[in-house]
Parts: structure tokens; sequence; C-alpha cells
């Protein structure tokens, strides 16, 4: 079982800047895409971001991001604290949402959220206009 928590989530203003944390334990190792997804009220969760990860390996994970996201955030993670991040930049009103951490073990890089076997809790971000 891989335990996942976020952290990060708040009050921010439109055009300012917000990083979530993802941190991951429990049975975590081998191969992982770690993703990040949000949903807003009334709206099905959607795709944010992805990275693939060698658990213990500092080798380069490809990335993927929601078109509506790619330029603005940034997904990363930390080796040594098993730890993902999501950078949120120029944040727009439409970026209010409960962002959730998502672990995919093997596999490809995929936006369905089905296709991933373990999650966080959730963080709230909301951001005023």
């Amino acid at each position: 079982q891989v335990q996942l928590v976020e952290s990060g989530g708040g009050l921010v203003q439109a055009g300012g800047s917000v990083r979530l944390s993802c941190a991951a334990s429990g049975r975590f190792f081998g191969r992982y895409v770690m993703g990040w997804f949000r949903q807003s009220p009334g709206k099905e969760r959607e795709f944010v971001a992805a990275i693939t990860w060698i658990v213990g390996s500092t080798a380069y994970g490809s990335t993927d991001y929601a078109d509506s996201v790619k330029g603005r955030f940034t997904i990363s993670r930390d080796v040594a604290k098993i730890t993902v991040y999501l950078q949120m930049n120029s944040l727009k009103a439409e970026d209010t949402a409960v962002y959730y951490c998502a672990a995919r073990s093997m596999g490809p890089v995929t936006r369905e959220s089905r296709d991933y076997n373990a999650w966080g809790q959730g963080t709230q971000v909301t951001v005023s206009s």
C-alpha cells in the first residue's frame, strides 16, 4: 500500500504562486507515474500534470501537462524526500479546485484518473480574482 499526503494549498490572489507537496510512504518502490488532478464543484476530476519516477533514482522523469496549465505549472520530485511537487504560477480564478496527488504503479504516463491506484486526501487551492 502506498500512502500519499498532500500539503501546501490555501488562498492566493490571481497572478500569484503556490507550491503543492505530495509525500509518499508505504510500499513505494519500483517505477511509478505520479500525477496531479483537480476537481472543482460540479465538475469532473481533471488531469493536471504527471511525472514518471523510478523510486530512489535521480534519472530524468518524463512529464506531461494539461494544456490549460502548460507553461504555468511545473511538476517535479525530490528523491531524498520521496515527495512530488506542483509549482503553480500565474494562477487564475479557474485554477480554484481541490488538488489531488495520485500514484500509478508501472505503466506509461496517463491522463486517466481510473489508471491511478493510490490517491491522497486532497488540498484546497482558492484563487481570488
